[in-house]
């Protein structure tokens, strides 16, 4: 695994992390009852299947399970030592579990990611444990209203640890920045965290009437991981199945594949010279790579054609970008740029298509992509005519200044296009 040296510092400082709070947990533990023996080896089993079976959230690079619910109860029942070592050693057995697949390759190459796993749920389930251990409670009974309290701390502190290292990591091997993908974690996934907030909470209360109904809390847990498992199932397949037109269109036209992919990169560049925010960044990359993901429909005798389109042949064209608009409105996962990609083909003086917009009332995304998109389409190699080239291409885009393009979309092109020539 290649990491940066500030990740493996990161790795080394949060294993240290880990380190002290074992020995915390090993200096402070208590003689458990034969109950919390029994709970402990029920929760061990639990957290290793729940981690081993966990859902991987591609676009987050990190995964979501029901041991956040199986570790929090543990805090809450068995107090902060035991909820160290339940999470310590559910981890580890998972960790090696799922990493016995790549013993061909050798398992030294998983050690760090397996070390910054284990420590991440270490220290966060430590963090979660100094927020019980301030209020005067080794375990909670939840038996009046700040006992309650005291459980939402713990839950939030364990959540916002957790998803801190992980946005840690991720930021520091080149995932995006820390704040804005913690702020899109935390919007994003605070209900299923609190739903497993809840079963954790279900869970205590039902310890403390029997061992045996921790059994029945379990149910509704088992239904809240498969329902969102499903949930991200249907997204994964969602994006799988636009992969797939990508690599039809690949096959029908090679340049239309590799043009959404070289527009897209323009168009990051562009959106982060001109200080957009990270949000509008990330729509201005989904939305390039799938904005003409229309010509699916568009004959190959017009797609293909070796020579400029007449009337009737660019009438048929023209409808790409409403059919690319259709195809993806209807996607959680691509219906925020629906609209940029219906308009990417609208030009600054009204005088482009479908809808004849001008000026502001083009999203603003859609005018990104329309700057980048021309400046690759001039510069690459068409079927009727060879590239210009990049000198040539960027005196074309400052003729189409105020014309096709945004005045201030055009002058950030020309700047992303001469630091890269220098």
């Amino acid at each position: 695994m290649n990491l940066s040296v500030r990740a493996r510092l990161f790795v080394v400082f949060l294993s240290i992390l880990c380190v002290l709070a074992l020995v915390y947990a090993g200096l402070t533990t208590i003689s458990p009852t034969n109950a919390q023996i029994a709970l402990f080896g029920i929760f061990v089993i639990l957290g290793i299947l729940s981690e081993v079976y966990a859902t991987w959230i591609p676009s987050y690079r990190w995964e979501i399970s029901s041991g956040i619910a199986i570790n929090l109860a543990g805090l809450f029942i068995l107090g902060p030592a035991l909820g160290i070592f339940l999470v310590f050693l559910s981890s580890l057995v998972s960790e090696i579990l799922l990493r016995w697949r790549q013993k061909e390759t050798g398992m030294w190459g998983a050690v760090v990611p397996i070390t910054f796993n284990i420590s991440q749920l270490v220290v966060s389930i430590a963090t979660a444990g100094l927020v019980l251990t301030y209020s005067g409670y080794q375990t909670l009974s939840l038996q009046c209203p700040i006992d309650y309290a005291w459980a939402v701390f713990a839950f939030l502190a364990y959540s916002f640890s957790n998803l801190s290292l992980v946005r840690g990591i991720v930021s520091l091997t080149g995932g995006g920045g820390f704040f804005y993908g913690l702020w899109k974690s935390l919007r994003e996934f605070f209900v299923q965290y609190g739903v497993l907030c809840a079963s954790a909470l279900l869970l205590a209360v039902l310890y403390s009437i029997s061992l045996w109904h921790v059994f029945l809390g379990l149910v509704p847990l088992i239904l809240v991981h498969v329902s969102f498992r499903s949930h991200l199932q249907l997204q994964t397949e969602a994006r799988k199945t636009f992969e797939k037109i990508s690599r039809i269109l690949d096959e029908r036209d090679h340049y239309t594949a590799v043009h959404s992919t070289s527009v897209a990169k323009l168009a990051v560049r562009v959106a982060q010279e001109m200080d957009l925010s990270e949000s509008e960044i990330e729509k201005v990359d989904v939305a390039a790579k799938v904005h003409d993901i229309g010509k699916i429909a568009v004959p190959d005798a017009i797609l293909l054609k070796p020579g400029p389109l007449n009337d009737d042949e660019w009438t048929v064209m023209k409808k790409h970008p409403v059919i690319s608009a259709e195809l993806i409105e209807g996607l959680s996962i691509y219906s925020h740029v629906a609209d940029a990609v219906r308009h990417e083909h609208e030009h600054w003086d009204g005088s482009g298509y479908p809808d004849g917009l001008k000026g502001d009332d083009i999203p603003l995304i859609a005018r990104i992509i329309t700057a980048a998109d021309i400046y690759d389409a001039l510069s690459t190699d068409r079927p009727y005519r060879k590239a210009f080239t990049i000198a040539k291409s960027i005196e074309m885009i400052k003729g189409m200044r105020g014309k096709e393009l945004d005045p201030n979309v055009a002058d950030a092109l020309e700047r992303v296009l001469a630091s890269e020539a220098g």
